[in-house]
């Protein structure tokens, strides 16, 4: 499949937002909060994650129905962009010989917020530079693309962190840095050559209008049955998916300990997951083609269900290994169908809207799993059945999911 220079640009982001994902939530970051001396374990990472979760999750629907005036898109996602990329580089400032993880963790707050923002408006672009035929392999190839290019920044922050020590702070603050400048260049063809095509045209009193669009969505759910059910069911099992990606190393090393797992080889695990989930996210969009995005979610949900009973009986490097390729078979698929998906099913010119609607199910969804999985490390001293508070919301929201129709119902 040719793609358009729209499309080109569109997944380019993916390729620097994927650093962060890469760099910042799932590896970087979760040593050096570990680095503080008064920071009891890298698990507590969840309750920060779950507040910056509730902070965007409470922002996204009105900030994207406030987004779907002609000329806004662009403007909001700017904005949110620049946010995340200025609290991704001062993460460097805040060495762990500080004492201040309080401040660290109100910069990655921040971070976070302005990495999942602008996710509102860069995913409901996806309406902007594709049609609905093309939208599976497009979304898909934003992720496959976007995981194997994070490799470059991530492993250009791992071999500086291996030859300036890896039980020092520099290394890892140097590597936040250049995450920043990659997600920056990355993200300046998607400025330049995307632009906002569907949306609704500039009115008197823009937010007191925007306010009334909301309302009458919410007053309106049952027009829209299949959206709300795919959003319940979404809401279930991207938990599941965010919370692995956000805590897989405060897990592994909460269970196999320091001295079992040393950090290099854990960053290097991470390293070969983001490459497994290169091809696997190709060819979740190839498959979705013929038996449909519908089945492929289901595929991906069970893939992740077998991976948590997996990471219970983990004892060893290798089985490390071998989980990583299981999430990362999966990962990159199961995030970029749900967004074609959704996209399909909703009205294009509120796309703004509807895409605040499914990154507040999202969000909250993300909230729950972290939190969860700290708590339960909290209660019972062992990490190690943390993993199980996941499940459940794998196996809702797969029993929600098979309640959608076989055929997809677009809307234009």
């Amino acid at each position: 499949m040719k793609l358009t220079k729209e499309e080109k640009s569109w997944i380019l982001y993916d390729c620097g937002n994927s650093a962060y994902s890469m760099a910042v939530t799932t590896a970087l970051l979760p040593v050096v909060f570990g680095m503080f001396n008064n920071v009891n374990s890298s698990m507590n990472l969840g309750y920060f994650n779950s507040i910056a979760s509730i902070l965007v999750a409470v922002l996204s629907p009105i900030l994207g129905t406030i987004a779907d005036y002609k000329d806004k898109k662009k403007r909001f996602f700017i904005f949110f962009a620049l946010l995340g990329m200025l609290f991704t580089a001062t993460l460097a400032f805040v060495p762990p010989a500080s004492g201040l993880w309080q401040l660290l963790a109100v910069f990655y707050i921040l971070s976070a917020i302005g990495f999942a923002g602008a996710n509102i408006f860069y995913d409901s672009f996806l309406v902007d530079v594709t049609t609905d035929e093309r939208m599976d392999k497009v979304s898909t190839r934003g992720f496959a693309f976007g995981y194997i290019s994070s490799v470059i920044p991530f492993g250009i922050s791992l071999a500086l962190i291996f030859f300036m020590g890896m039980d020092k702070a520099l290394g890892y603050q140097v590597g936040f840095i250049i995450t920043a400048i990659w997600w920056g260049l990355l993200t300046l063809p998607l400025i330049r050559n995307v632009r906002q095509i569907h949306f609704i045209e500039p009115e008197p009193q823009p937010v007191i209008n925007s306010f009334k669009r909301l309302g009458e969505t919410f007053r309106n759910i049952r027009q829209h049955k299949i959206v709300f059910v795919f959003l319940l069911a979404y809401f279930l099992y991207i938990d599941g998916v965010d919370t692995i990606i956000k805590m897989v190393v405060p897990y592994a090393l909460g269970v196999l300990g320091n001295n079992a797992l040393d950090t290099f080889t854990l960053l290097g695990i991470l390293l070969v997951i983001q490459i497994i989930a290169f091809p696997c996210a190709i060819l979740y969009g190839n498959l979705a083609q013929r038996f449909s995005a519908r089945t492929m979610i289901i595929v991906g949900i069970t893939t992740y269900i077998i991976a948590c009973f997996a990471a219970f009986f983990i004892s060893s490097v290798g089985h490390i290994f071998i989980l990583g390729a299981l999430i990362g078979s999966a990962q990159g698929g199961i995030q970029a169908l749900s967004r074609s998906y959704y996209a399909k099913i909703i009205p294009k010119q509120n796309s703004n809207e509807f895409f605040g609607f499914y990154n507040i199910f999202g969000k909250f969804a993300a909230i729950i799993g972290p939190f969860m999985m700290a708590l339960t490390t909290t209660l019972t001293g062992n990490p190690r059945y943390s993993i199980f508070a996941v499940v459940p919301l794998f196996v809702a929201g797969l029993l929600v999911f098979l309640t959608l129709p076989k055929d997809l119902v677009e809307v234009p």
